[in-house]
């Protein structure tokens, strides 16, 4: 397992690795601020660890820190703030998180990225 601040990396049943919380978490607490780095000659269709970075759907980045790996789930308990401009992405509680709880947002891209038809 992997640990940085409030929250963990952990095995999420039937998921693979996601990122669970080692306190109780406020709604409205800001859970993680991460770097985006921009690449190119990449297809994030085909790769769930990468985000859509553009409304045109043509520009990819990886999130540094624990970014990639939030789930996703119908029901999520954050809000993801990202910052096209600055390159950046802030995770924040959208309701009391309980210490142990995995922390699962809304994959938006889910309707149409290849790689989250299986979700």
């Amino acid at each position: 397992m992997i640990y940085i601040g409030s929250v963990i990396i952990g095995l999420s049943q039937g998921k693979g690795r996601g990122v669970f919380a080692t306190k109780d978490i406020k709604e409205g607490e800001c859970i993680e601020k991460g770097i985006m780095t921009r690449l190119v000659n990449v297809d994030g269709n085909e790769n769930p660890h990468l985000f859509c970075w553009n409304d045109e759907r043509t520009l990819w980045c990886c999130g540094s820190g624990y970014l990639p790996f939030y789930n996703h789930s119908d029901n999520s308990n954050i809000k993801k703030v990202a910052d096209l401009q600055n390159d950046t992405l802030e995770i924040y509680a959208t309701k009391e998180i309980k210490k142990g709880e995995e922390i699962v947002g809304n994959y938006y891209s889910k309707a149409w990225r290849k790689c989250f038809q299986s979700f």
